[in-house]
């Protein structure tokens, strides 16, 4: 729907999304379905898909903090 609305050739899609055409094609038929995380994850980013509506995926993940220690 978003190629077809944006006047997009899946060529034009797997550019941006880095996925491939043929792989693009199936997904638009049917035979295949997006499950791979790393796949949903590259495709939303190649779209520009908002973080509000892709999820928390697309948010940068942050360092995780270390506790603090004190120096005696």
């Amino acid at each position: 729907m978003v190629r077809e609305r944006g006047h997009l050739r899946q060529e034009d899609m797997a550019l941006m999304t880095r996925l491939s055409q043929p792989f693009l094609s199936m997904l638009e038929s049917g035979q295949r379905r997006l499950t791979n995380i790393d796949r949903i994850i590259v495709l939303l980013d190649g779209l520009d898909a908002p973080a509000d509506l892709a999820g928390p995926m697309l948010l940068p993940q942050a360092a995780p903090t270390l506790p603090l220690q004190a120096v005696s």
